[in-house]
C-alpha cells in the first residue's frame, strides 16, 4: 500500500511541494522515518529531528522551507494536527478480520444480518438481533437478544453488547467493552443508613443490620451514530428508561457510565471517568481523566473539567472546572498558588508573633 505525495495531499486538501511523484508507504515521527516514509514534522521542534532519520518527504507547517530541511517533497495542510486524522485513516492497516462468517460463530436463526456483515471466530449473535450492512463483529464478541446495530459498526474482539441495546451507524466498540450490563441499583426494605446520611450528613453510629434488594434493569442502552466506546468501558442499561449517549460522542478506555445517564452529542470523555446514575450531560463537553460526576445532577453544554475533578452539583453551560470539589479552574489555580505560599506565610506570622511578644515584654 503506497501513495504519491500528490495523492496524499489531494486527499487531505493540502498543498504539495517538490517531487509530487514520490511514493510513500507509511508515516512516522521524524527520527524514525525512512526513505519511503512521510515524516510528521508539523512544528519546528519536530523538524529539528529530521536529521536523525532518512525521510525524503514530510508534513510541515505553512512557511517551512522543505529544501533547507534536506527534503525532496513536503505536504503543507491548512491545520497540520488535523491532517493526522486523514493520514492515519489512509495508512491504517486495520485488524485484518476475514470476510464472511467464521464457521465457529454461533448465530441464532432468528437474528438478521445485513449485506456484507463479517462475523469472527467464536462470536455469538442471539435471537432477534439485527446487524446493519457492512458491520464487523470481531472474534469472541457477544451480541444479545434483540440488540440493534446500525450499518458500518465495528465491534472489536471480546466486546459485549447486551440485550435490547441499540447502536447507531458506524459505532466503534473497542476490545472488552461492555454495553448493557445491569445498573448498580439496590434498595433496603426500610430507610437505609445512606439515605439518612444524605439528609443529615452526620455519623450513623453502629446502626442496625440491613440487607440490599436488587432493582432489576428494565431499560436498555441507546448509542448514537459515529460514537466510539473505549476498551473495557462499561455502560449500564437504565432502570426503567434507557441510558442514552448522543451522536459522535467518544469514550476512552475504562470509562463507566451508570444507569439512566444521558450524555449529549460530540462529548469527549477520557479514561477512568465515572458518571453516577441519572446524571445528565450536555453537548460538546470534555472530561479529562478520572473526572467523577455525582448522581442526579445536570452538567450544561460546553463544560470542560480538568483531570480528577469531582463534580457534586449542577454545572451551568460553558463552565471550566478543576479540583475536588469542582470549582472554576481559575479559582482552583489561585487557591493552589495560595496554598503553596502558606508555609512562608506561617513563618512570617510566627516571626511577627514573636516580635509582638518581645515588644510587649520590654514594655
Amino acid at each position: 500500500m503506497s501513495y504519491t505525495i500528490e495523492t496524499i495531499a489531494s486527499a487531505l486538501g493540502a498543498k504539495a511541494l517538490g517531487d509530487l511523484s514520490l511514493e510513500i508507504e507509511a508515516v512516522a515521527e521524524p527520527q524514525d522515518a525512512g526513505p519511503r516514509t512521510l515524516a510528521l514534522a508539523m512544528k519546528p521542534d519536530f523538524a529539528a529531528r529530521l536529521g536523525a532519520g532518512q525521510a525524503r518527504a514530510a508534513v510541515l507547517w505553512e512557511g517551512a522551507d522543505y529544501e533547507a530541511l534536506g527534503l525532496r517533497a513536503a505536504i503543507i495542510p491548512p491545520r497540520p494536527r488535523y491532517a493526522l486524522s486523514g493520514l492515519s485513516k489512509q495508512f491504517d492497516p486495520g485488524e485484518s478480520y476475514p470476510e464472511g462468517i467464521h464457521p465457529s460463530a454461533v448465530i441464532d436463526p432468528a437474528a438478521e444480518l445485513g449485506a456484507g456483515v463479517r462475523v469472527g471466530p467464536l462470536a455469538v449473535v442471539m435471537a432477534g438481533a439485527r446487524i446493519g450492512a457492512g458491520s464487523v463483529i470481531g472474534p469472541q464478541v457477544f451480541v444479545g437478544a434483540c440488540a440493534t446495530l446500525g450499518a458500518g459498526c465495528f465491534i472489536r474482539e471480546g466486546a459485549r453488547i447486551g440485550a435490547r441495546s441499540t447502536l447507531g451507524a458506524r459505532v466503534i466498540v473497542q476490545p472488552g467493552a461492555v454495553i448493557g450490563g445491569d445498573g448498580f441499583s439496590f434498595v433496603t426494605p426500610e430507610e437505609s443508613a445512606v439515605e439518612r446520611t444524605r439528609a443529615s450528613l452526620g455519623d450513623q453510629g453502629a446502626g442496625e443490620s440491613q440487607h440490599w434488594e436488587r432493582i432489576h434493569s428494565l431499560g436498555a442502552v441507546e448509542i448514537g451514530a459515529d460514537c466510539e466506546i473505549g476498551a473495557n468501558a462499561c455502560i449500564d442499561r437504565g432502570t426503567v428508561r434507557n441510558t442514552r449517549i448522543g451522536a459522535r460522542t467518544k469514550l476512552d478506555n475504562m470509562v463507566h457510565i451508570g444507569h439512566n445517564v444521558v450524555i449529549g452529542t460530540d462529548c469527549l470523555i477520557c479514561g477512568q471517568v465515572g458518571m453516577a446514575g441519572s446524571s445528565t450531560i450536555g453537548n460538546n463537553c470534555v472530561f479529562a481523566g478520572q473526572v467523577g460526576i455525582n448522581d442526579n445532577i445536570f452538567v450544561g453544554d460546553n463544560v470542560i473539567a480538568g483531570g480528577a475533578t469531582k463534580i457534586f452539583t449542577n454545572v451551568p453551560k460553558g463552565r471550566v472546572l478543576l479540583g475536588y470539589p469542582a470549582v472554576k479552574m481559575e479559582s482552583h489555580v489561585a487557591s493552589y498558588k495560595a496554598l503553596r505560599r502558606l508555609p512562608r506565610l506561617m513563618k512570617q506570622v510566627a516571626e511577627l508573633q514573636k516580635a509582638v511578644f518581645n515588644a510587649a515584654a520590654r514594655d
